[in-house]
């Protein structure tokens, strides 16, 4: 065989290569979030000791690491947690009822349709107010930005 016949057989193995190469690489990446709508009344419910939960999804987007959404209700009297901080941003919307809401180191009291943004690494937490259920959407992401990720929420 000459050097001749040598390229041509590696070049023929590496062109035979790539769609090895591209399927294994397909296989590898996560599927992103899709534009989806979703239909409160086809939301699976959990019960919770504390009231109950909806989970939205949990997945990466073509920008960011991870988009969660999940939709707490409390008990009278109830919080989802003690306060607690974590490295991901969150964004809090009382859909009804009224909370006391831990932000910035001051308890403020929240009625439907209010809005908290908590910073990364502040202590926070949602506590049901009033005497009846309370309601509200927890959206939260990861970015590179963010850090490692956490076991827990």
């Amino acid at each position: 065989m000459t050097k001749r016949d040598f390229s041509l057989i590696g070049i023929t193995a590496l062109i035979m290569c790539i769609p090895l190469i591209i399927i294994a690489r397909k296989n590898n990446e996560q599927a992103f979030l899709p534009s989806t709508a979703y239909d409160w009344k086809d939301m699976k419910v959990t019960p919770l000791q504390i009231g109950e939960r909806r989970h939205v999804f949990d997945s990466p987007t073509q920008t960011l690491d991870r988009l969660e959404l999940h939709i707490t209700t409390l008990n009278p009297g109830d919080s989802s947690h003690a306060p607690h901080q974590h490295p991901n941003e969150e964004l809090l919307i009382v859909k009804d009822g009224t909370v006391w809401a831990l932000v910035n180191g001051q308890n403020v009291l929240l009625g439907p349709g209010s809005v908290v943004y908590q910073a990364a690494n502040r202590l926070h937490m949602f506590k049901n107010a009033g005497k009846t259920k309370t309601t509200y959407y927890a959206l939260q992401w990861r970015t590179p930005k963010t850090g490692k990720a956490e076991t827990g929420k």
